[in-house]
């Protein structure tokens, strides 16, 4: 949801309070997700182990399984796994036969994912491929991985515009990248910010306006997470 302009009426602006937006998620997802214990499970054992709380949203979630299943997506890669509860989301958009790699650099989290996809009964279709990603992208060049359908990025923002140039590297003429947390709270506005990661988006965001190789735009949004966002790039191949 964007910010509302000045002139916008009163009743049509969102509210600028998290506890708002955080009630509002809690009815979406009572209205559109259907109570899952294991990914609660997910949640709590991630917690339990000690990972940060920055894992999606379950409607954001539910957004990137929509997402993956409408593009008909076979072959599925994601950049950071955390606890595993995206790679989960989209690995249930996976069709029969349908594949998900996702890479992790830090070895604990990779163990909690590792655990998190199996109680879930998706281990069958994931592959967790522990290192930095950008020592590993290269490499699934190399090895003709590939390509992919959908791409989710969800890693240290420093590196979001090498993530992304692999990204089209691996990815099939039509394929879907989807970029998380690209608002930064507002942040990534700001031209002086010293912020690595805003900078990193910026950076991103430079890249991605002079990038021929794909059509792409950013949707801010507000929820349980605060006040971020998403930007969404179609792989065109020429």
């Amino acid at each position: 949801m964007t910010r509302a302009g000045s002139g916008a009426p009163a009743d049509r602006r969102p509210a600028g309070n998290r506890a708002v937006w955080a009630a509002v998620d809690r009815y979406i997802g009572r209205m559109m997700i259907a109570t899952d214990p294991a990914l609660e499970r997910v949640r709590r054992a991630s917690a339990a182990a000690g990972l940060p709380d920055i894992a999606v949203s379950p409607a954001q979630g539910k957004l990137l399984h929509l997402l993956a299943r409408a593009v008909g997506a076979r072959r599925i890669l994601e950049i950071g796994t955390l606890g595993g509860y995206s790679t989960i989301w989209l690995a249930r958009a996976l069709p029969r036969g349908g594949r998900l790699l996702t890479l992790e650099a830090d070895p604990h989290h990779a163990a909690v994912a590792r655990a998190n996809v199996a109680r879930a009964g998706v281990a069958g279709r994931v592959r967790l491929r522990l290192g930095a990603a950008l020592d590993t992208l290269p490499l699934l060049a190399k090895e003709k991985t590939g390509p992919f359908d959908f791409i989710f990025i969800d890693a240290d923002k420093p590196n979001i515009p090498a993530y992304f140039d692999w990204a089209i590297t691996l990815a099939r003429p039509g394929a879907l990248i989807v970029v998380d947390n690209v608002i930064r709270g507002g942040a990534v506005a700001r031209a002086g910010s010293r912020d690595p990661n805003v900078r990193g988006v910026r950076r991103f965001n430079a890249l991605l306006r002079r990038e021929r190789r794909v059509s792409a735009t950013t949707i801010q949004t507000v929820g349980a997470k605060g006040y971020d966002g998403l930007a969404l790039a179609v792989v065109s191949g020429t």
